[in-house]
């Protein structure tokens, strides 16, 4: 069963990207894998954990909490090692993580149309809420443009 550790910069960043690519497919600029990686790390919040069962990564989840509540985000297993449990770990694994900061409650988003996602984090005891989700892009309003050192992960 591979380790669930925290993520490892820059060891764990082409596999992570070639997972999250695999997984994800990321075709939105808004979701470029290197980048999102550059931010999370910035936050430098210890919240992004990787399953490795050797030199390649074939899990991820990220989390973030707000001292309100929790979030997971970019929950990935390899298409290989579906099956396994190595999903439920490692919500499991970030939903320690984040009790152990105070947390009370966690959130996820999820495409509405995916039955068998909704379906597996509900077998993990969430619930669909009734609420509305709503977004709105920021990226032209961004103040700060990301440095190359953030993307980089440096």
């Amino acid at each position: 069963m591979p380790e669930i550790r925290q993520y490892h910069d820059p060891s764990d960043r082409e596999s992570v990207i070639a997972l999250w690519q695999t997984v994800f497919g990321y075709e939105a600029a808004h979701n470029d894998p290197a980048l999102t990686i550059a931010r999370k790390l910035a936050v430098a919040d210890g919240l992004f954990f990787v399953a490795s069962p050797a030199d390649k990564v074939v899990g991820t989840v990220m989390a973030g909490y707000d001292g309100h509540r929790g979030w997971l985000y970019s929950v990935a297993v390899h298409p290989n090692q579906r099956g396994t449990g190595l999903g439920s770990r490692l919500v499991q694994h970030a939903e320690a993580a984040l009790v152990q900061l105070g947390c009370l409650k966690v959130n996820l988003q999820l495409v509405a149309s995916n039955a068998a996602t909704a379906a597996f984090y509900q077998s993990l005891g969430f619930a669909i809420e009734p609420r509305v989700s709503m977004g709105k892009v920021l990226h032209h309003k961004v103040s700060r443009p990301v440095s190359d050192a953030e993307q980089d992960g440096r």
